[in-house]
């Protein structure tokens, strides 16, 4: 009779945990990661593909939908696959990065199963670990809008994706060397649109039909400015939020972040080229691709056109004119701006200071003066055991510290589920900074220059700022942000500047509900890798 029992109480419990998801589609992906040769900047190189490509293919979604994500690493080194701006909700047991799981080894596979729960919008993929972003490897995510949810714009005669950022002609591996001996990276080689070149890809319309193109930053170093010759882009979507209906001849797309635009093929028929180019570096490197009606009869022709620069002005006018659609629904049926974020007092205040120190006589980054350091096991599935000495809460201070020194640290910052907080990103240094939060889509209330003050929140946008999950700081500036913190978890905050990430500038927000319930956090998955120190641990019996 106790077997019955036991089979039953198991049969219940599987039964309530495949209800979470069961009502959604589920989407099965098989992805076979391997080196593969490349060309990029008309140099051979070894890149990382996927199924054979590069970039990696898309994932298209549809609101709620459930990924069944098979990775097999044919690498000869460990890989993880992380998620730009999907949010994990209870699950960052999914969130692949190193503080939450153990990497897949060579020859190994692991199956991600992950659901984009309650989100729309363009985001991307990318490896996450030994610097393997610089070979490749990363793709873009397209979350669509349930059929029946209202969107603010006609639909599109074509959805075109746009993966941009700087690039290396080195490989990863010896960018990897260069950072471990504490040196940082030389200015990068060029920039690429979807791992081409100059002029390497093209986008063919239909004159006078209008088209959404998804911009992604997906580069290491640098902001990028992006443009189309003789036409306008009309900002449709920020990371997720549905935005104000404003139109740029330009747009300064910053590491880490993403967006979309409309754009309407309303000129005379002919080739217009499609420009990324750099962002605040007196070295300024452009590259191209095509914007092609389909009755052209006439090349790409006149000068690549200009935008600003080393600038900085009006990329802050133009952060500051980024506004929610309050109109709209987002993922639900509902206005986004039925969520008076502006009306909540946060419980409190995180300063994070970024910092370059010199330590042992390396070039490291850190935060509050603590360069991070991985640890042997990742902190969510030590966490999980209550393996001691892997990481301690409070390793991390929620203020800068006086003084410039700085240490080394598995740095974890303790905050509790449903908190509100306040956190303020204030950049003393002359480069601008990119930060990204997993787990979360926040509010930018406020960017300003000098330093925060409590008297600086007289300037937040509190009625119609962007949520978004990246946001910049520009040099010797703040940015304070609005963040429920509502997911449970293991949460990555990082910069998006990837030497920098690589060299320390990251730390984890261990998000926590005491009440061990699968309400809050969904459970370990029974197929979770377990490495270092809870190598031989079991997971869960179903």
């Amino acid at each position: 009779m106790g077997d019955s029992k036991l089979i039953l109480c198991c049969f219940i419990a599987c039964i309530l945990f495949l209800g979470v998801n069961g009502e959604n589609p589920y989407r099965y992906i098989t992805w076979k990661v391997t080196y593969g040769d490349i060309y990029p900047l008309g140099v051979k190189q070894q890149g990382i593909l996927i199924n054979g490509q590069f970039p990696g293919p898309h994932i298209d979604a549809v609101t709620n939908d459930n990924l069944i994500i098979s990775v097999y690493n044919y690498l000869n080194e460990p890989f993880l696959i992380s998620w730009n701006g999907v949010q994990q909700r209870r699950n960052s047991w999914q969130d692949g990065v190193s503080g939450t799981n153990c990497p897949i080894r060579p020859g190994k596979n692991f199956t991600y199963v992950l659901q984009v729960k309650d989100q729309i919008g363009s985001f991307y993929y990318f490896p996450s670990l030994l610097f393997h972003k610089a070979a490749g490897g990363y793709g873009a995510i397209r979350i669509w809008s349930r059929p029946k949810i209202p969107v603010p714009f006609p639909s599109p005669a074509g959805d075109f994706t746009v993966l941009a950022g700087d690039w290396y002609k080195r490989n990863h591996y010896v960018l990897r060397r260069l950072l471990d001996s504490g040196h940082n990276l030389p200015f990068p080689d060029g920039l690429l649109i979807n791992g081409r070149g100059w002029n390497g890809y093209t986008f063919t319309v239909d004159p006078g039909r209008t088209y959404r193109f998804r911009v992604s930053n997906v580069g290491l170093t640098t902001s990028i400015n992006f443009r189309i010759q003789g036409h306008k882009l009309k900002l449709i979507e920020v990371e997720g939020s549905h935005t104000l209906q404003n139109t740029y001849t330009s747009f300064d797309i910053h590491l880490g972040q993403s967006c979309s635009f409309l754009v309407t093929a309303d000129q005379i028929p002919q080739d217009y080229y499609v420009v990324a180019s750099t962002r605040f570096t007196r070295r300024v490197l452009t590259t191209t691709a095509v914007l092609h009606y389909s009755n052209s009869k006439r090349g790409v022709s006149g000068p690549v056109p200009g935008a600003p620069t080393i600038q900085i002005a009006p990329s802050v006018m133009q952060a500051r004119s980024i506004r929610w659609n309050l109109t709209a629904s987002g993922p639900r049926p509902n206005p986004q701006g039925s969520y008076h974020y502006g009306l909540i007092t946060p419980s409190r205040t995180i300063m994070l200071s970024n910092s370059a120190p010199y330590i042992n006589g390396k070039q490291r980054y850190a935060v509050n003066g603590v360069s991070y350091v991985p640890a042997d096991t990742p902190l969510k599935i030590a966490d999980y055991f209550k393996i001691p000495g892997v990481f301690n809460l409070g390793s991390i201070p929620t203020w800068p510290p006086s003084g410039n020194n700085a240490y080394f640290q598995t740095s974890v910052m303790a905050a509790n589920f449903r908190e509100y907080v306040e956190i303020v990103f204030q950049n003393w240094e002359d480069t601008v900074q990119s930060w990204h939060i997993d787990g979360y889509s926040f509010f930018v209330v406020g960017m300003n220059g000098g330093q925060w003050t409590p008297a600086s929140r007289s300037s937040y946008n509190l009625r119609d700022t962007v949520a978004r999950c990246t946001t910049q700081v520009y040099p010797r500036s703040w940015t304070a942000i609005y963040m429920a913190l509502d997911n449970v978890g293991m949460w990555n905050i990082r910069s998006e500047n990837w030497a920098r990430q690589y060299l320390g500038q990251q730390f984890y927000l261990r998000v926590y509900s005491p009440a061990n319930s699968w309400r809050d956090e969904l459970p370990i998955p029974k197929n979770a890798l377990l490495c270092g120190r809870a190598r031989g641990r079991h997971t869960r019996p179903f």
